[in-house]
């Protein structure tokens, strides 16, 4: 005879928090309480996936409190609950989850085994990686219980039992864009960027609202409902946390390590402010003294001031300061020797290492093929002066040593150029109106030699002009003469700090933490998370939202670090909505399509990866494009699981609302665009997954995790230019002197101060790290729950996948012929290898925009 019911038991484990930095670093007492309190109330419901066949509704659920049954030494708790089932109850679709303690918990599984009475079990697994907030003092943003859905569901393949619940709970995550948002709500909406500045301050902290406008459009942020400023309606007021939704915030892990490394570095920051008289912020824009003083601050370290010494920090890291302020005595520190350094302490000198960085370094994205020549700018000359360019052929021709011809040279594809001519240009007088920075337009031009390296061949410094003067230009050149000589590492540095700024703000920023935000706020809104694409895309949102919230607190923001430390300084922000207006496009946002738009690289259907490279040892490329196909591949097994034909990729209402909120809210300044791709095969939505996941995990750790590597010492990647080439029009004959007198200190003036430069290597040096507890591409610790066996077996394929392109990685980076990764001290190019230990390693590529 049948039983009646059948025996189910649900394993819950719990991730004991205890809240804040510090008790993180004394966790056994509040560890205990906690442990203490958590011993009850956790009430579990059974939710079928089958209506009531009499009554057309939900079925009653099937309870239970549960109880603990372990408490580990990792902070991990254990509860069971068992229930009894009906035989008629239908399959389990879902838990609720209700947290009846007076404080949130982070739920990180569901398990559930049921037994056939016959000593047979199965086992539900349900990862849920989630807080539940509490039920007591719980309101309409915060309910005080949480559904978990057991398995993945398209739309129109929703068990009839679960459509309510699916509808209800995307439902609260939107919202009604109403009200101040609080610390634990799960609510997803969209706002422009009106946070930056700070109009209601005495000082000059008034920023555009960027975004909903032509002037300045820009992607969308999360809305947080902070009041209106008092002084400009149209921003948003500054005071406290920034909100992110409950469960975007750090781990305590992550946000523990994220606290003590930035307080660690900003105290390496504070090295050179206890040796001068820096804490007058009258003197804040001193120099180093001498080339001497820079490597001390690798090589011998010094003491570390008392806190009250520290005031300038005060309006960058104010929490920090706090923490400082109970840290004990003084202490010898030193800034990590950065890795270039280690392997050859003057690489920054030679034109050689300038040029294989565009290939190899931080900011690969910059360099673009030159396809005709004259070089020409897209500006209106009536305003920025001739459109033609300075650099003649006869000029490029001989330092190419009269191999060929400008002309033979373009048709072979063996010009190169860094091109920050049109999008400075129109900045460079309001910049120089600003105090201790300077900006000209530039371009920079290389030749590809036959062992396929890149040769620098010439810089072109462009002034427009202006009512009061003429528009000046001058094209350098590497050079002999010892005045051209250092002219010549004069205007390097000066495109060096182009350079820094383009990557900062543009290729790092803008094209990775700024772009995918939207893409996360639209799939909380629209896509369920029993929707398949929510579950492959949701560990590649981890951090994101939090780690942009701090940007916006203290490094983007009016008066942060940017602003106080790169050339654009108080229009810092502005150019990158320039650049998004100008430049940013989702379809070339692919690897394949940003090599081609660049013209690095040409489609060749019988080439590797379908490209034929424009520089065939072009480390960045040819590593990136093995992991753009490893993600490619994955994508496209996953999509085929659940999308076997178009109209099931058309037809799925959750997935179209998502790519439609994504292009007409999140990016909605670009709503009009042709170029965007339509979701309407299941080539196309894998395509368009896969680029998401690109940007977010590769393209991000392509132009992250070396800042420290490739700035750290940072006469090699100056983050601003000071002072005006010497010999610039109307020539300051004091200047031209006090050059001539002593170039290595009017270069050492050009570089940024000790303040700016410190700060800036302590900033690095956090944005580098790894915490514990990364998540990298294929790792298994984002393996999909989804226990379909096509699933896991694509997923062990791309884990499999990536694990031999480290070996490839390796075997390049030891192959002589590839001279722009491998060669006497060269850095290794390890950006794109998957896996990584913790810390500042120059490898790894974390499943999202994390830090």
């Amino acid at each position: 005879m049948a039983a009646a019911v059948v025996k189910v038991k649900a394993v819950a484990t719990i991730k004991v928090t205890v809240g804040g930095l510090l008790n993180s670093l004394r966790p056994s007492a509040a560890i205990d309480n906690i442990r203490g309190l958590i011993g009850r109330s956790l009430f579990l419901e059974l939710v079928s996936s089958e209506l009531d066949a009499k009554t057309g509704k939900k079925k009653a659920t099937v309870h239970s409190y549960a109880h603990k049954v372990d408490d580990d030494d990792h902070g991990v708790v254990t509860y069971e609950a068992d229930f009894d089932v009906p035989t008629g109850f239908g399959p389990i679709g879902a838990v609720v989850v209700t947290n009846e303690l007076r404080q949130e918990m982070f739920l990180e599984d569901l398990n559930l085994t049921a037994g056939d009475g016959a000593g047979n079990s199965t086992v539900l697994p349900i990862r849920c990686n989630s807080w539940v907030q509490p039920k007591s003092g719980a309101d309409e943003g915060t309910p005080g219980k949480r559904i978990f859905f057991a398995k993945a569901y398209l739309p129109g393949q929703t068990p009839a039992g679960l459509k309510s619940y699916r509808k209800d709970d995307l439902e609260q995550k939107r919202g009604d864009g109403t009200g101040e948002r609080e610390a634990d709500d799960r609510v997803y909406d969209y706002d422009v960027y009106n946070d930056l500045g700070n109009p209601d301050s005495n000082g000059d902290l008034a920023r555009p609202v960027l975004g909903g406008s032509k002037q300045f459009p820009y992607p969308r942020r999360c809305r947080t409902g902070r009041a209106r400023s008092k002084k400009d309606p149209k921003s948003e007021t500054r005071k406290g946390n920034v909100y992110v939704p409950r469960d975007e915030e750090f781990s305590e892990v992550k946000n523990a390590q994220f606290l003590l490394k930035t307080l660690q570095s900003v105290l390496h920051a504070a090295v050179p402010a206890a040796q001068s008289a820096l804490i007058d912020k009258l003197n804040l824009n001193l120099p180093f003294p001498s080339f001497f003083v820079i490597d001390k601050l690798f090589e011998d370290g010094v003491e570390l001031p008392g806190v009250e010494k520290l005031g300038f920090l005060e309006s960058i890291v104010p929490r920090l300061l706090e923490l400082l302020r109970d840290s004990p005595g003084d202490k010898v520190l030193l800034f990590d020797t950065p890795a270039n350094v280690k392997k050859d302490k003057f690489a920054w000198l030679r034109d050689e290492e300038f040029a294989r960085e565009t290939l190899a370094g931080v900011n690969p994205y910059a360099i673009e093929l030159v396809r005709e020549f004259p070089l020409k700018s897209k500006l209106d000359p009536a305003v920025y002066g001739p459109a033609e360019s300075a650099i003649t052929a006869d000029v490029l021709e001989a330092q190419m040593r009269r191999v060929m011809t400008v002309e033979e040279a373009i048709s072979q594809k063996r010009l190169f150029m860094l091109d920050f001519h049109d999008l400075f240009l129109p900045y460079v007088h309001k910049i120089r109106s600003l105090k201790h920075t300077t900006m000209y337009g530039s371009r920079t031009v290389f030749f590809l030699t036959d062992d396929g390296t890149l040769r620098l061949l010439a810089i072109e410094l462009t002034r427009p002009a202006s009512p009061s003067q003429p528009q000046w230009r001058q094209v350098f050149t590497p050079s002999t003469d010892t005045t051209k000589s250092w002219l010549w590492r004069m205007a390097k540095s000066h495109v060096r700090a182009h350079d820094a700024g383009h990557h900062e703000l543009i290729t790092h920023w803008l094209r990775t933490h700024c772009a995918v935000e939207p893409y996360i706020i639209a799939a909380n809104r629209q896509l369920s998370e029993m929707h398949p694409i929510y579950q492959l895309l949701r560990p590649h949102f981890r951090y994101t939202m939090r780690i942009n919230a701090r940007a916006r607190s203290a490094l983007i923001s009016a008066g942060g670090i940017i602003e106080l430390s790169f050339s654009p300084q108080k229009y810092s922000m502005e150019l990158s909505s320039v650049a998004y207006d100008k430049l940013w496009r989702f379809d070339m946002e692919a690897l394949p399509a940003d090599l081609v738009r660049r013209g690095m690289a040409e489609e060749d259907p019988t080439a590797e990866h379908g490209l034929k490279l424009a520089i065939k040892d072009y480390p960045f490329a040819n590593d990136g494009l093995l992991i753009w196909d490893a993600i490619k591949s994955w994508v496209q097994a996953y999509v085929a699981r659940f999308y076997p034909d178009a109209g099931s990729v058309t037809g799925d209402e959750e997935l179209q609302a998502f790519w439609t909120e994504v292009r007409t809210k999140g990016h909605g300044d670009k709503k009009d665009e042709p170029w965007w791709p339509k979701l309407d095969t299941p080539e196309s939505l894998a395509h368009t997954l896969t680029t998401i996941i690109w940007v977010a995990a590769a393209h991000h750790a392509a132009v992250n995790f070396g800042q420290y590597d490739f700035g750290g010492y940072f006469p090699n990647r100056p983050s601003i230019a000071r002072t005006v080439m010497p010999v610039e029009e109307p020539v300051d004959a004091a200047a031209m002197e006090k050059f001539l007198d002593n170039p290595d200190q009017a270069l050492r003036e050009c570089f940024p101060s000790q303040v700016q430069a410190t700060v800036v290597m302590a900033v690095l040096d956090v944005l580098s790290s790894h915490s514990t507890d990364e998540e990298y591409l294929g790792g298994e610790e984002t393996r999909p729950w989804n226990s379909d066996a096509a699933v896991q077996a694509a997923y062990d394929g791309f884990t499999a996948r990536l694990k031999e392109i480290e070996g490839v990685i390796d075997g390049r980076n030891k192959d002589r012929k590839l001279k722009n990764r491998c060669g006497a001290g060269i850095l290794p190019y390890q950006l794109m290898k998957p896996f990584s230990d913790s810390g500042v390693t120059g490898m790894g590529i974390p499943n999202s925009t994390s830090i």
